[in-house]
């Protein structure tokens, strides 16, 4: 194998398949990178077993070359030293040559590598995905979805399908749902399907935080493609796999209150603000609680008190409080969480007694909910 590339493309290619490559792993050769060389261009794998990741580097695109192949060929390179040495490379240009026993020689200006590789004969194949079912989303909007579900799900493996974010595709309409069982995030938005594909899938939540970090912003589609255990996400010159969680996602739509007793609408940043600063005081210890109630004149009372620290009390202005008084402590995390997933400038909270799970919504907007399980305070 021998090829000239521009370092630039090749870094880029490094960075997002290293996303996938641990350094703890039970098949040593996960350890490294599969580097393949052809006519068409230069592949890139990387994989833990959990999430393969496959970038590819086109001969040229729009008319400038990235890649000159000299000898078509296949070698693995141990990631850590290799996508270090990649950054540090002194030129804009990087050859790459495989000699006898996989020794690569890795050459850029003056700099001069020599990396002990392995035989790419023996990395695992990445899932073989038969591309019937294809749903197609904007790569934007693939993003959103991933922030605004992606921080409820559970980081405890005593249930492990609740580390996942269960995905149901219906009738052209995809459902996000994260919950860790004190909370829970739902999205939902139309699809573009070419077929009437049923789908109810849990895909890892580290997963799609990974596949976040690698796709663009842009509103190009990504086009997704579900088997019985593996999902696999293609964006440009990207390939994206990871396996589904095994096992049923709980029903969460019994959890959601259909009416409410105390609504209250109000500016999110104002009242995130002072959520925050309530939270300031209650973050000593595991008990980060902040108490809400309501005031005369559409007023709300949010406060804390650490014994050991000391207290706090602000009151906000809200738009509106409509139904009973109220007096309510929940978690100020899990509320600023959800505050931040609510791209809206005002929200709207629905709670439905002290101890029951409240709602929070943006109003005018049914594609998006929040809910968050109170905490008992005597």
């Amino acid at each position: 194998m021998k090829f000239v590339i521009q370092k630039d493309k090749l870094a880029q290619g490094v960075q997002d398949v290293m996303k996938a490559v641990s350094s703890r792993t039970t098949i040593p050769i996960l350890t490294g990178i599969k580097i393949v060389a052809n006519s068409e261009g230069v592949t890139l794998t990387g994989s833990d077993s959990d999430i393969s990741i496959e970038s590819f580097i086109p001969i040229e695109e729009k008319g400038k070359i990235n890649v000159e192949v000299q000898t078509p060929g296949s070698i693995v390179l141990q990631a850590r030293f290799f996508s270090e040495i990649v950054k540090k490379l002194p030129k804009d240009t990087v050859e790459m040559e495989v000699q006898n026993h996989f020794s690569t020689i890795i050459r850029s200006g003056k700099a001069e590598f020599n990396l002990n590789g392995q035989d790419a004969q023996e990395y695992p194949h990445l899932p073989n995905v038969e591309e019937e079912n294809v749903f197609r989303i904007p790569t934007d909007l693939l993003k959103t979805l991933i922030r605004q579900t992606g921080f409820a799900v559970s980081t405890s493996e005593t249930r492990p399908i609740l580390t996942g974010v269960n995905w149901k595709i219906e009738d052209g309409e995809l459902t996000c749902i994260a919950t860790d069982s004190h909370r829970l995030a739902l999205r939902k938005t139309s699809i573009d399907a070419g077929h009437e594909g049923k789908y109810n899938v849990v895909i890892p939540g580290k997963s799609l935080t990974e596949l976040s970090k690698i796709l663009d912003d842009s509103n190009d589609l990504t086009e997704m493609v579900f088997t019985d255990n593996q999902v696999l996400f293609k964006s440009k010159n990207i390939l994206f796999f990871s396996r589904l969680l095994d096992g049923n996602y709980p029903d969460t739509s019994r959890l959601i209150p259909d009416e409410s007793k105390t609504d209250v609408l109000v500016q999110t940043k104002e009242f995130l603000q002072s959520i925050d600063r309530a939270s300031l005081l209650a973050k000593e210890g595991r008990n980060n609680v902040v108490k809400l109630s309501t005031l005369e004149g559409g007023m709300l009372e949010i406060s804390s008190n650490s014994p050991e620290i000391g207290k706090v009390i602000e009151e906000v202005q809200t738009e509106e409080i409509s139904g009973e008084e109220l007096k309510i402590s929940f978690s100020a995390k899990y509320m600023m969480d959800a505050l931040k997933a609510l791209e809206s400038s005002e929200i709207k909270v629905s709670f439905t007694g002290a101890m029951r799970p409240f709602l929070i919504r943006t109003p005018e907007d049914d594609t998006i909910l929040q809910l968050i399980l109170p905490v008992r305070t005597y």
